[in-house]
């Protein structure tokens, strides 16, 4: 066991206990409990079966790791070693060190302590050879997706509104999309009419597998499907929330149950500058039964 202070003489305290067998003179090493024998000389306690020996007289200790006994233990002895080493001040961290809220200790080299001073908010600590201690703090660097919402689609449209502007463009996956009859899974923009520009192609017959928008309101993301066919897909919006630039549209949706479109690719520009704040899902007939729409922000 080791246990220690720091002070005017800082020391570092071990009790080393063993049971040695028979006619053992030399004591070092690991003890009973896995601890290690050291101590500075002349600062150590050896006891034989509770019994405090004399320096000099019963055992010699000079070289802080080992101690020899005058006479050899029989078998069935206990010696226990209380022992100091002292730890030099320069070898102590300092309070005085740390003069800055926030500051963290580091090194500069081996054995060569130092203190980083705390960076700016929103700052993360970040490996760097190049620095003193090998450390710094840097900006996080932009990009990911944040999730912005999560919407159930139901009855014959799902409007989600308010789409947060503080993102560069939108990415929308679309799970397992059910409709009560024979439809097409649409999307409108801003509640807008005559600004949607594109098609959809069908990839399984390599033909086409929709009509040009031709300027209507909603782009058509899949092709046609049965009652209960199911769909999932994705739908990429770049600079949703300009009001400088027109948006673009590519989405990829698929339909498990008609081989017919398998696999539809969708492709639109919403020829308007007006940033986009909500977005209308649809079939063309029937009603919605089932289908989750997340919604995440790209930066």
């Amino acid at each position: 066991m080791a246990t220690g202070r720091i002070g005017v003489t800082p020391t570092l305290g071990v009790r080393w206990s063993k049971a040695p067998a028979g006619g053992t003179t030399s004591l070092s090493g690991l003890d009973d409990n896995s601890v290690s024998l050291v101590y500075s000389v002349g600062y150590e306690q050896v006891y034989r079966n509770g019994v405090l020996l004399s320096r000099g007289n019963d055992y010699t200790a000079t070289n802080g790791t080992s101690i020899t006994l005058i006479d050899a233990t029989i078998t069935g002895d206990i010696i226990e070693v209380f022992a100091n080493e002292l730890v030099p001040l320069t070898d102590a961290i300092s309070k005085g060190q740390f003069t800055a809220k926030g500051s963290l200790l580091s090194a500069s080299a081996a054995s060569t302590p130092g203190v980083l001073a705390v960076g700016s908010n929103d700052q993360v600590l970040t490996a760097d050879s190049t620095t003193t201690t090998g450390l710094k703090w840097a900006t996080p660097a932009s990009g990911g997706m944040t999730l912005l919402s999560t919407t159930t689609l139901s009855g014959a449209t799902t409007t989600i509104s308010g789409i947060s502007g503080s993102y560069t463009d939108l990415f929308i996956v679309v799970n397992d999309v059910v409709c009560s009859g024979t439809f097409e899974f649409r999307v409108k923009i801003n509640s807008a009419t005559n600004k949607i520009y594109g098609t959809v192609s069908n990839l399984s017959s390599g033909g086409s597998g929709g009509t040009n928008m031709g300027g209507t309101e909603q782009l058509k993301l899949s092709g046609s499907g049965a009652a209960n066919d199911v769909f999932v897909g994705s739908l990429y919006i770049t600079q949703y929330a300009s009001t400088t630039y027109k948006k673009t549209f590519i989405g990829s949706f698929v339909n498990f149950d008609s081989p017919s479109y398998v696999n539809n690719l969708s492709g639109a520009t919403f020829w308007d500058t007006a940033a986009i704040s909500s977005l209308t899902f649809s079939p063309n007939t029937g009603t919605f039964s089932s289908g989750t729409v997340l919604i995440y922000g790209v930066k």
